[in-house]
C-alpha cells in the first residue's frame, strides 16, 4: 500500500445479501476494500486465528493498516485527507470487530468452565474392535483348505462315548476316556444316540464320524472348533482351546496325498521357503500315524530355546484313516482310504505371532491384542455335520 494511492472509486452503502449477511460498504479506495473480506471473516475466527489476524492488520511493524497510513507522506495533499480518513475508520471498524470477537470468545471459554468443559484436554480415542489372533489364524487355516475344495463341517460340542472314543477306535480302557482327561455330564444321553455317557468333546473328531456316516464318499471336510480337557491352565495348556481337523476319504487316497496336501497348507501358510518333516508316530484312529514339523518360524532351523535348540517345531498329528473307523462308519475298508490331520490354533498362533505364554491369547490384555489384531469380522461359512 505504499506509493500513490488509487482514485477513489464510488462509495456504496452496506446491503444485505438474500442469506443474510452483511456486505461491507466500499471505502473508494481499491487498495482497502481488498481487506474488507478479512474484516466480514473476524467474527468466525477462534481464538489463535483472532490474534494472529490482529497483528497482521493492526500490528505496529508490518500490520497493513499501519502500512497504509506511513505511506500518506507519498500522496498528493489533496489525497492525504481522503485516504487518512478512509483508513482510519476502517482502522476503527477492524479494532471494534476484534474486540467484539475477542468478548465473544472469553464469554464463551466462561460458560465452558461453568459447565465444567475443558476443550484443551486431548479427544478419547474412538476404540475400534480387532479381530482376535486364535479367530484370524482359524480363518486363515480354514481358507486355505477352502481353495483346495475342502468343505467346513462342525458338529456338537457335547458327545457320546462312542462317538469321541470308540467309533475312533479307543479301546474302552484308554487313559484318555479317565476322569482326569474328559469332562463327563451327569445327564444321560438322548434316546437313539450311540451308548455311553456324556462328555464334553476333547477334539473334533467326531464330527468326521458323523459327516462320514452322513453320506458316502467322496468326503474332503475341514472341521475348526472349540475342545475341552480336564488340564491345568499354563503357559503351554488350557481347558478349553480351538481345534481344527481335516479328513479325506475316496476311492485310492495315499500318504502321498496326505503330504503333499499338508507340504502345501506349510508353505502357503508360513511362507514359500517354509520346510517340514514328518515323524512316525501314534494315533489310535490312524494308522500309519505322524507328527508334522515346520523350521521354527524365530530361528528359521538354526535353533532356539522356543524349539529346544533342534530348529524344528511341531505344528500337527496325522495319518492314514484307520481301518477300523471306516468300517465303524459303515465304509468298505477295502474299497476306501483316507487320511486326516488335527491341529491347535492356538498353537499356531503362538508361532506366527512369536507369544510366549498361551495365556495371553485368552487374557484380555486389550494392550496385547491391539498389537496382533485388526479391525474386521469373520465369516467361514460352512455346514453342520
Amino acid at each position: 500500500m505504499t506509493g500513490s494511492a488509487r482514485p477513489p472509486t464510488t462509495a456504496t452503502n452496506d446491503s444485505t445479501d438474500p442469506a443474510g449477511s452483511v456486505t461491507m460498504a466500499s471505502t473508494g479506495f481499491p487498495e482497502l476494500d481488498a481487506l474488507l473480506p478479512r474484516l466480514a471473516a473476524v467474527p468466525a475466527l477462534e481464538a489463535a486465528a483472532l490474534e494472529a489476524e490482529q497483528v497482521a492488520v493492526l500490528g505496529r511493524k508490518s500490520g497493513l493498516l499501519t502500512a497504509a497510513l506511513k505511506s500518506l507522506s507519498s500522496l498528493p495533499v489533496d489525497e492525504r485527507k481522503r485516504f487518512g480518513a478512509a483508513v482510519n475508520q476502517l482502522k476503527g471498524q477492524f479494532e471494534a470487530a476484534f474486540a467484539a470477537r475477542a468478548e465473544a470468545l472469553e464469554a464463551e471459554r466462561r460458560r465452558r468452565e461453568a459447565a465444567g468443559l475443558d476443550l484443551t484436554m486431548p479427544g478419547r480415542r474412538r476404540w475400534v474392535g480387532a479381530e482376535h489372533p486364535v479367530t484370524r489364524v482359524v480363518d486363515e487355516i480354514v481358507g486355505i483348505f477352502r481353495e483346495l475344495g475342502f468343505a467346513v463341517a462342525t458338529g456338537p460340542e457335547v458327545e457320546t462315548e462312542w462317538y469321541n472314543f470308540l467309533a475312533l477306535n479307543f479301546p474302552a480302557d484308554h487313559p484318555a476316556m479317565d476322569m482326569h482327561d474328559t469332562l463327563y455330564l451327569d445327564t444321560p444321553p438322548a434316546e437313539g444316540e450311540p451308548g455311553g455317557r456324556l462328555l464334553l468333546r476333547t477334539h473334533t473328531s467326531p464330527v468326521q464320524i458323523r459327516t462320514l456316516l452322513a453320506g458316502p464318499p467322496p468326503v474332503r471336510v475341514v472341521i475348526p472348533g472349540m475342545v475341552y480337557r480336564n488340564d491345568a491352565i499354563d503357559a503351554s495348556h488350557l481347558p478349553a482351546f480351538s481345534q481344527i481337523e481335516g479328513l479325506a476319504v475316496d476311492e485310492g487316497i495315499s500318504f502321498v496325498d496326505l503330504k503333499a496336501t499338508l507340504t502345501h497348507f506349510a508353505r502357503r501358510f508360513f511362507s514359500p521357503a517354509t520346510r517340514s518333516r514328518f515323524r512316525p508316530s501314534f494315533f489310535p484312529f490312524t494308522e500309519p500315524s505322524a507328527e508334522m514339523d515346520v523350521e521354527c518360524q524365530l530361528c528359521h532351523g538354526r535353533g532356539c530355546p522356543a524349539c529346544k535348540g533342534t530348529g524344528w517345531m511341531e505344528i500337527l498329528g496325522c495319518g492314514m484313516v484307520h481301518p477300523a473307523v471306516l468300517e465303524n462308519c459303515k465304509l468298505d475298508s477295502e474299497r476306501y482310504t483316507g487320511w486326516a490331520f488335527g491341529m491347535g490354533p492356538h498353537r499356531i498362533a503362538l508361532l506366527r505371532y512369536g507369544v510366549p505364554d498361551i495365556r495371553l491369547l485368552l487374557g484380555g490384555d486389550m494392550r496385547f491384542l491391539e498389537q496382533v489384531g485388526r479391525p474386521g469380522g469373520t465369516d467361514t461359512g460352512g455346514v453342520d455335520a
